[in-house]
């Protein structure tokens, strides 16, 4: 059943990148000759509206074929006004980063239900207190939990976080200690610590763990609508750190996971329940929807980058320089793919050794 589930998740979030190169292609008067869900064979096809609908036979995603636009010869070109590249650079621009924004789209969707549904979050509650630190200065204890920041409501351990991170000078403290507010000033410092990627950094903190102590968090419509946002923004921004990571040799490249990590995680999550697997599928199409702009010819970012070139400088770019780009592109994607398929390969057969 997990296995379905993340064949459904995979094949949904591709289905969702196209559809939005679909409607911005329509929009602007491009013909789409036809629109797959799979690839491969065609298993069954219907014409309407002036494009063929198709169910291919490999059930990972999807495809747009636009008049007049080909990845693997995108030297060809069509001059009739329903073709793709007969519109404008930035037309053109508009339905390439339209897939993409599908993706962030979908992930904003996604953080929003479950903003509205709720979701376990750890509570603000302190279950160490690091001696010597700022906190333990300033009379906090374990068990502590901490309701208020400098006149802020705190209502989870990501707020508190946040905060003491960003804060400028001293903190009131608002805490409830066996059913007592009590009121502490505490003064934070800069400490070090590890990031997600294994790095020492220096960090503003005061010297506190959380308590392994869960609650149930949900949001108001309009509440929602901002933590979606923030969430989406966050995701993007933690996915862009971690390429510019694994290109710095901080993240090793034993760490590029493939199809087969993507559909095993997924297939766990869906076990988990609906948010965790929500979490999951929008992590994921924010991933699709980062790696699409990277400015590799093979992808969107990289045609991007050409209609950029055409859009400033009113020159179609050199096709043979298109057509070298291009390969090349092609050729790092393929090494890419071999590459997370390899680890995930030596992965499995690690685990099953263990």
């Amino acid at each position: 059943m997990g296995i379905l589930v993340s064949l459904f998740v995979l094949s949904f979030l591709i289905f969702f990148h196209e559809l939005g190169h679909f409607l911005a292609a329509r929009f602007f008067g491009v013909k789409v000759e036809r629109f797959s869900i799979g690839f491969g064979p065609i298993l069954a096809k219907k014409d309407y509206a002036g494009t063929e609908w198709a169910i291919s036979a490999i059930p990972l995603g999807g495809y747009v074929k636009m008049k007049g636009q080909d990845d693997l010869d995108p030297t060809k070109r069509d001059p009739d006004p329903d073709s793709y590249n007969s519109k404008k650079p930035w037309q053109r621009i508009v339905i390439l980063f339209a897939g993409p924004f599908a993706n962030f789209f979908l992930a904003f969707l996604l953080y929003f239900a479950i903003a509205i549904m709720g979701s376990n979050t750890l509570a603000p509650v302190i279950g160490e207190v690091v001696k010597d630190s700022p906190a333990y200065e300033a009379g906090l204890k374990q068990k502590d939990k901490i309701v208020e920041i400098n006149g802020k409501k705190v209502k989870t351990w990501e707020d508190l976080s946040k905060i003491i991170s960003t804060s400028n000078g001293d903190l009131v403290l608002k805490v409830e200690r066996e059913k007592k507010i009590l009121t502490l000033k505490v003064t934070p410092r800069f400490l070090e610590t590890k990031n997600i990627f294994g790095e020492k950094v220096k960090k503003k903190m005061i010297g506190i763990a959380p308590a392994a102590e869960f609650i149930n968090i949900s949001y108001t419509p309009l509440e929602a609508l901002k933590v979606a946002y923030d969430k989406t923004i966050a995701a993007s921004k933690m996915i862009i750190v971690g390429i510019e990571k694994m290109i710095e040799g901080v993240v090793p490249l034993k760490e590029v996971g493939g199809v087969i990590s993507i559909m095993d995680i997924t297939a766990k999550a869906s076990q988990m329940g609906i948010i965790a697997l929500f979490s999951l599928t929008a992590l994921i199409s924010v991933n699709l929807g980062v790696l699409n702009l990277l400015p590799i010819p093979a992808l969107d970012g990289g045609h991007i980058v050409f209609n950029i070139y055409e859009w400033i400088t009113r020159k179609v770019p050199s096709e043979e320089i298109i057509y070298r780009l291009t390969l090349l592109g092609w050729a790092v994607l393929i090494m890419l793919m071999g590459l997370g398929i390899y680890n995930d390969i030596n992965r499995l057969m690690g685990a099953s050794n263990g």
